[in-house]
């Protein structure tokens, strides 16, 4: 069973709320965005333990297993991303292809708790690496391939929608 791969730009969100998970960025402080990172870790540690995780609740709809492998991996990345921000001037970003990488590294087929493992750090190496940004950095620039900008306070943002919302898709009721 295969998923419709995202093409959005999800920038968007660094501009307006998110109807869908009701997150609005543009006044987030960094310094909560690691909280939001461990309450995601802790929130899908539970979502994995259901007997269902690896079930895709519709056709083209990622299992609450999938969705973690791809957060375990948001978060190892936008870690890499954001240690690049503070080493490098405007650094360009390596493309990221996620619906491929779901792909390449069988999502589906993942041990639900070691991926809950998996995440919990992940998602706390990189809250780790926010709470130790240095005053003076936050304004820092780097790019994706795509040319999107983003400073480290924006990155920051970006990764705590994009966590926040996977969350909110594994938990919220599903809609008719």
């Amino acid at each position: 069973m295969s998923v419709t791969p995202d093409t959005k730009d999800w920038t968007w969100v660094l501009g307006r709320p998110c109807g869908e998970c009701g997150l609005d960025t543009r006044q987030l402080p960094p310094a909560d965005v690691p909280p939001l990172l461990r309450a995601a870790a802790s929130t899908f540690a539970g979502v994995l333990a259901r007997a269902d995780a690896a079930t895709r609740p519709a056709p083209g709809v990622w299992s609450a297993l999938e969705y973690a492998c791809h957060v375990r991996d948001v978060c190892r990345r936008f870690d890499a991303r954001l240690r690049l921000l503070l080493v490098l001037h405007d650094p360009i970003f390596e493309n990221w292809d996620q619906d491929a990488a779901a792909v390449r590294d069988g999502y589906d087929a993942q041990d639900p708790e070691r991926v809950g493992l998996e995440l919990a750090e992940a998602a706390e190496r990189l809250a780790a690496a926010i709470d130790g940004v240095p005053d003076g950095s936050w304004e820092r620039t780097g790019r994706r391939s795509d040319g999107a900008e983003f400073t480290v306070t924006t990155l920051c943002r970006y990764v705590a929608h994009d966590v926040v919302h996977h969350v909110h898709d594994v938990t919220a009721p599903a809609t008719p």
